[in-house]
């Protein structure tokens, strides 16, 4: 479903021309993704390298507006009822992204999702522990919380605190959210 999404999200923001340069550029052959179907890591990096250079974007910001369109487009049609169950607000929801990915493991048994923990959790804000074997991807995770901000209706500020690459296992993100919140 990633690149099927990264597909919609192109098109949808600029256009059938561009999402076919993005793919000639990346050497993608592939005329259909298939939502159930996996695709290699390497596909995706390769359309995500493509899209920043045609749209002229860093990675980074192609990452964060994919994963803002992930939950506002392609999770709430793909798995809204299961985004129902994860939770009723944007700390209950991040809590149970692990119990979330587990639903989503029965539909696609060889998913290998991201592991969360949260951590220093107070009434408006908590730590967000990103653990992945795929590099990169913290301003995806970005995008994702802030695409769950939107869809809880909820003020949300996220700041990465620590980065994978850096001396770290895992990436951090510190999470607030609430009235006064400016991203």
């Amino acid at each position: 479903m990633v690149n099927k999404a990264v597909e919609d999200l192109v098109r949808m923001n600029h256009g059938d021309e561009t999402w076919r340069r993005i793919k000639e550029r990346a050497g993608i052959d592939v005329d259909v993704f298939v939502s159930t179907e996996g695709y290699p890591d390497e596909m995706t990096y390769a359309l995500v390298g493509a899209a920043s250079e045609v749209l002229g974007a860093p990675a980074e910001d192609i990452l964060e507006a994919f994963g803002v369109h992930w939950v506002l487009h392609t999770a709430r049609d793909g798995y809204g009822a299961i985004l129902d169950a994860a939770g009723r607000s944007l700390p209950e929801f991040l809590m149970n992204l692990n119990q979330m990915h587990t639903r989503v493991g029965m539909i696609f048994p060889n998913l290998k999702p991201p592991r969360f923990e949260c951590g220093e959790v107070t009434e408006r804000s908590l730590l967000l522990h990103h653990f992945t074997h795929r590099p990169g991807l913290g301003p995806m995770v970005k995008g994702l919380v802030i695409g769950l901000g939107k869809r809880f209706d909820t003020p949300v500020r996220v700041e990465q605190v620590r980065r994978r690459d850096e001396d770290s296992d895992h990436d951090v993100f510190r999470v607030t959210w609430g009235p006064g919140v400016e991203g």
